[in-house]
């Protein structure tokens, strides 16, 4: 055999072996094709657990108190916090923080 006629029986050789072996890498299509993969995959989910930062929540059609009722509420919690002093005061309790007023 002369030395050309070595050469190229070593690169069929090469070539042979190299073919083989990337062909135990390449994936079988038969049956499908790459748009069935995509329809077997599964869909994501809908609705997420937290909501989207750019989702805000309706305007109030009306406010969540309104004045009279705010003015009730302070006035209740008011005479509640002065029930507790007054009771501590009775009891020989610690005398109360000086309340600051805005």
């Amino acid at each position: 055999m002369s030395k050309d006629g070595k050469v190229t029986a070593l690169a069929a050789v090469a070539l042979l072996l190299s073919s083989l072996s990337l062909g135990g890498c390449a994936t079988s299509t038969a049956g499908s094709s790459l748009m069935d993969a995509r329809a077997e995959t599964p869909a994501p989910p809908k609705t997420s657990v937290y909501l989207p930062v750019e989702d805000l929540p309706p305007k109030r059609e009306k406010p969540a108190m309104t004045a009279d009722e705010r003015s009730k509420l302070q006035k209740e919690l008011i005479a509640a916090r002065d029930r507790q002093a007054s009771g501590g005061k009775a009891k020989g309790g610690a005398a109360p923080p000086q309340s600051i007023k805005p």
